[in-house]
């Protein structure tokens, strides 16, 4: 369900983060779906239950997962996808280097445009 890269720059927490929302958007994991506990995705992916404590509490946050006492996590019944201005910005600036390096390698903005295209064709989202 999770593959971590250890040696990549990308904090881990992060890529759990992306990994548990990929998941989601692909349809792998349903609303109500119950994921591991902390410690059993810890012991997993072979990290910290710190680490995957981090990334649980950014996904209750967002409202991706959501914890019953007692009961365990689950994938939110109702995932909310809602614009955030601050969040956009932020993607904006890290879309800025690699499209910048995209052009000094000579490819045109249709290229760049298409190879965003194949990125969602490729995530299943047209």
């Amino acid at each position: 369900m999770i593959t971590l890269d250890l040696k990549g720059s990308k904090p881990i927490y992060e890529q759990i983060i992306e990994q548990m929302k990929y998941n989601v958007m692909k349809g792998y994991l349903k609303p109500g779906d119950l994921i591991p506990s902390v410690r059993k995705m810890a012991m997993d992916l072979q990290v910290t239950p710190g680490t995957v404590s981090k990334a649980y509490q950014e996904l209750e946050r967002q409202e991706i997962i959501e914890t019953i006492r007692g009961k365990g996590t689950f994938i939110a019944h109702e995932i909310k996808m809602e614009e955030n201005s601050k969040k956009l910005e932020e993607i904006k600036k890290q879309m800025f280097s690699p499209v910048m390096e995209l052009k000094m390698m000579g490819y045109s903005k249709e290229m760049v445009v298409q190879f965003v295209e194949n990125i969602y064709k490729e995530m299943g989202v047209c």
